[in-house]
């Protein structure tokens, strides 16, 4: 048995819980799925023209949250959270069933995630990986911000750095290599907002199930939530936990650096676009298990699941 062929779940998953931006509640179910079947997500709420692939070109919004849509209008949003454990985790093919259009916060991590796909347990196929090798540097910026990309020997490394005026955020940074480093911190770090902008985001339709359960509220130099942090970057670890998930709207694990600033779902999901749209940015290569010194797994899980 190889873990550098393609993964499954053994069993269904489920999970329910409200909806960040909707409020509505949502039960899903990950399924498991055949070899190069993909990640795909289906509206069981609707009975034809239901499946929403997690591709970059299907992104339709990126404020607040990433929102996918096929060619039906189908949605569905926030999958971020969710795509980020089935990436640490090295799940390549699943379905995934959700009764309605926005993915469950859950605690506004990917904790919950992670826990119960490792409790399923994983199916590993005899069929090789593929994963995307960047070739050149790309960096797109938008005002003050940025993210780039660059050719990577062996492994995803990210660098991101927040910079907020709040002197609870201020300025944070964190690099990690995603299939060597333990995560944890990353997939245990929850959303966040300022408690000055809830207004705001609410009065464009957000938010509508945040609360204290599921996100962190920052007011002025005090954190609202009793628990406090669960570690001391967890602002800028959550942001690495959305671009591991936004990234996966590649389709496949990546081998490259990444540097971010002040970045979010937008720039990522613009990185992508930038990167495929010349066929010399990148090569995608199937993995045989003498090629690499690790699983593209992350190491933590790894032990968590073998």
């Amino acid at each position: 048995m190889s873990y550098l062929t393609q993964k499954t779940i053994k069993d269904n998953v489920s999970f329910s819980g409200v909806a960040l931006h909707s409020g509505l509640n949502v039960n899903i179910c990950i399924k498991p799925a055949e070899p190069n079947f993909g990640i795909v997500f289906k509206r069981v709420d609707f009975n034809r023209d239901n499946l929403v692939y997690p591709n970059f070109m299907n992104v339709t919004n990126t404020s607040l949250n990433t929102t996918i849509e096929n060619e039906f209008g189908v949605k569905v949003s926030t999958i971020e959270h969710l795509m980020g454990a089935l990436f640490g985790l090295g799940i390549d093919n699943a379905l995934i069933e959700i009764d309605n259009e926005e993915v469950p916060i859950l605690d506004g991590s990917a904790k919950e995630f992670i826990e119960k796909i490792i409790s399923s347990g994983l199916v590993v196929s005899e069929s090789p990986i593929k994963i995307i090798k960047i070739n050149k540097e790309i960096k797109f910026e938008d005002g003050d911000r940025f993210i780039s990309i660059e050719p990577s020997t062996l492994s995803l490394d990210i660098d991101f750095e927040l910079k907020y005026k709040n002197p609870i955020i201020s300025n944070q940074r964190n690099k990690v290599k995603v299939f060597e480093d333990d995560l944890t911190n990353v997939y245990n770090s929850r959303t966040f907002c300022l408690f000055e902008d809830i207004e705001m985001i609410k009065k464009n339709g957000l938010a509508k199930g945040g609360s204290l359960q599921n996100a962190i509220v920052v007011k002025d130099s005090e954190i609202l939530n009793p628990e406090g942090l669960r570690n001391d970057k967890e602002f800028v670890n959550h942001k690495i936990l959305d671009c591991i998930g936004d990234l996966y709207t590649s389709g496949y694990r990546m081998i490259a650096k990444i540097k971010c600033s002040q970045g979010g779902h937008y720039l990522t999901n613009q990185l992508l676009r930038r990167v495929f749209e010349n066929k010399d940015n990148f090569s995608i290569l199937e993995i045989k298990e003498k090629n690499l010194p690790h699983t593209l797994i992350n190491k933590s899980l790894l032990r968590s699941i073998a």
